[in-house]
């Protein structure tokens, strides 16, 4: 496998194909099938973080897999032009937008490994 270019519509870069291979490896399944599950919330509740109704905020969880899920508002039309040139975004992914009240909150939850 050769090089592959890779326009952002300001710039164009070589993508590697060791780069190319680590991007597929890393995909998260698509196919999350009925054994996953959200084992907990990581940080403060909305309703915790001064939400009068506690429902359609921004949130993070731990999935029994080990990955986490985030609850935002979605700015990938918005914000993949301005990705850094050492950053990517393939197809099935999105760019997703929390507070910074709900990360902040969810420090002390997340893992250091």
């Amino acid at each position: 496998m050769g090089p592959l270019m890779s326009f952002t519509g300001r710039e164009r870069k070589v993508i590697s194909p060791r780069s190319v291979r680590r991007a597929l490896s890393a995909r998260p399944s698509t196919d999350l099938g009925t054994d996953l599950k959200i084992v907990r919330r990581v940080g403060a509740s909305p309703r915790e973080r001064g939400s009068a109704s506690g429902q359609t905020c921004p949130d993070i969880f731990e999935l029994s897999d080990g990955n986490f899920a985030v609850i935002g508002t979605e700015a990938t039309a918005d914000l993949d032009g301005e990705l850094p040139p050492d950053a990517a975004r393939a197809e099935y992914e999105r760019i997703v937008v929390i507070s910074r009240e709900t990360l902040v909150r969810a420090k002390a939850d997340i893992p250091d490994a």
